[in-house]
């Protein structure tokens, strides 16, 4: 409706978690090279939380689409974490392309073991992810943690992303869960954005959305820092914003979104309601049982989100294929 009034080829804030759009700023940058390194480097378990809004899943969305480029990879994505332990192993190996229609538990995980052990002896990855993961029961969790137990002497068959809201890191910490939490190799947290961040992601996001780079910006400085307020600095909150006041600047016939848009636009949506906050850990890359060249790996891996993203223009000056990354490891 707005894309030609601001001379825009595509919706730039659409809520759908697209790689395309994903912008990297440092921390998603960390996670993302955490969740690879830790795939790519057999670690086992990998661990990446933060609060509702913060770019999880999109962050996810870009790890999957990395390992749909990698021909040895093959992954189940459990996006539903109510399940039982039964329907839990059913749903693995269907999604792995595995018969599990008829079978008891004790014949799914013999299945599941023997083909862990041939695309390991063929060098090949094998990855369980779970997102929403903070909703996993006690009983799931354990189950999970068994099935960390296929490995041979030197590498782990079965690598395994747990990603979650900060209730993900209590139900760790919690002395019942403590094995499981030993057996975490690589841990990231994704944090709100800062004023200077979310700029940048809102840029970005116009940029990739083929916004022109001279003339007057769609969103001034003043509108910019109304919404870093608002949002808090959760990408959610702000593509939610961005996308409310592009509809009411051009319902107006406005050029530039003003913060009086977008206080209008806040209100709206209620987002001066306070929730109380689940106290989050401090930002970071902080590896357990981490290794030497993590931080090397980690340095090598930056970049890599650059590989999901595809420019309006079909540009692809300066984004590393993924080949070119993986023999800097």
């Amino acid at each position: 409706m707005y894309k030609a009034f601001f001379n825009l080829t595509r919706n730039p804030f659409e809520l759908t978690p697209d790689p395309t759009c994903f912008v990297a700023t440092r921390r998603h940058n960390e996670a993302l090279a955490a969740l690879y390194y830790g795939v790519r480097w057999h670690k086992g378990f990998v661990v990446v939380t933060g609060e509702v809004g913060t770019g999880k899943t999109m962050l996810l969305r870009c790890l999957l689409n990395l390992l749909k480029d990698s021909q040895d990879i093959a992954y189940a994505y459990l996006f539903n974490s109510r399940l039982s332990t039964t329907e839990f192993l059913q749903y693995i190996l269907t999604d792995l392309g595995l018969p599990a229609s008829g079978r008891n538990k004790s014949e799914m995980l013999f299945d599941f073991g023997k083909y862990l052990i041939g695309r390991g002896e063929n060098n090949q990855t094998t990855v369980l992810v779970v997102d929403e993961a903070h909703s996993l029961s006690d009983d799931l969790l354990e189950e999970i943690r068994l099935l960390s137990n296929l490995e041979t002497t030197d590498t782990k068959l079965l690598q395994i992303v747990l990603v979650g809201q900060p209730e993900l890191d209590a139900k760790l910490d919690s002395a019942h869960l403590r094995q499981l939490k030993q057996r975490v190799a690589l841990r990231a947290q994704l944090r709100e954005l800062d004023l200077d961040e979310a700029e940048e992601y809102i840029t970005q996001r116009l940029q990739i959305a083929g916004a022109p780079a001279e003339g007057l910006p769609i969103f001034p400085p003043d509108a910019m820092l109304s919404i870093h307020q608002h949002s808090k600095g959760l990408p959610r909150l702000i593509n939610t914003i961005c996308e409310n006041a592009l509809i009411a600047a051009y319902a107006q016939q406005l050029r530039q979104v003003t913060p009086q848009i977008v206080d209008k636009v806040a209100a709206d949506f209620r987002l001066n309601i306070v929730h109380p906050g689940v106290p989050s850990p401090q930002p970071g890359f902080n590896g357990a049982r981490q290794q030497p060249e993590a931080q090397r790996e980690t340095d090598v891996l930056q970049d890599l989100f650059g590989i999901t993203k595809k420019p309006a223009n079909g540009n692809h000056h300066g984004v590393p294929p993924i080949a070119a990354v993986a023999s800097k490891l």
